[in-house]
């Protein structure tokens, strides 16, 4: 004969890995929609790029609300801009760098830099709810990487250094920009 109170301890931790599982289904259908929606009204917004962006983040398994996830996206962009100024600035310490790069690289370094600023403006117009600012801010921040880029461009043969890092950080711009404009709606 099984104790009472292992059956009652397997019924809780039976309830207990349901509810999780289910917590998990509708965080996980939260990230799923909101990107499927950012894709659909932004052609520069990949859904697989999206979800995978989303769901990497730290506790964003936990996340209940739109308004959570757009934090989340804009922690996201600031992570990488930050690391995207850090590896411009290891870029810059190579020694046998061409003019032009260099100049690109000087540019970009300053791009970045305003944009660490400008996210976490954005950040604190978030919280305060104050949505058509955090929107202006978050639309600077995307005009970083793509202003960078176009740097490189000027000169056909050279293929910029910073190509996947500068595309990666206007999508993720670009999600939370929609973020926001889903929820000042």
């Amino acid at each position: 004969m099984i104790p009472s109170s292992l059956i009652s301890f397997s019924l809780i931790a039976l309830v207990l890995i349901f509810h999780s599982i289910a917590a998990n289904n509708n965080n996980s259908h939260l990230i799923q929609q909101t990107c499927k929606n950012s894709s659909k009204t932004d052609p520069n917004i990949s859904y697989k790029f999206c979800v995978s962006s989303l769901q990497a983040f730290p506790h964003s398994s936990c996340v209940k609300s739109l308004r959570q996830l757009g934090l989340i996206s804009i922690n996201l962009t600031r992570h990488n801009i930050t690391d995207t100024k850090a590896y411009i600035e290891k870029l810059l310490k190579k020694k046998n760098i061409e003019p032009f790069v260099k100049d690109c690289l000087d540019d970009c370094l300053e791009l970045y830099s305003d944009a660490i600023e400008t996210v976490g403006d954005a950040i604190k117009d978030y919280k305060a709810k104050r949505y058509a600012d955090a929107n202006i801010d978050m639309s600077s921040v995307l005009d970083a990487p793509t202003t960078c880029e176009d740097g490189f461009k000027e000169r056909n043969d050279d293929v910029s250094p910073l190509k996947k890092r500068n595309k990666d950080a206007f999508q993720l711009s670009a999600i939370a920009l929609s973020i926001i404009n889903m929820l000042s709606e």
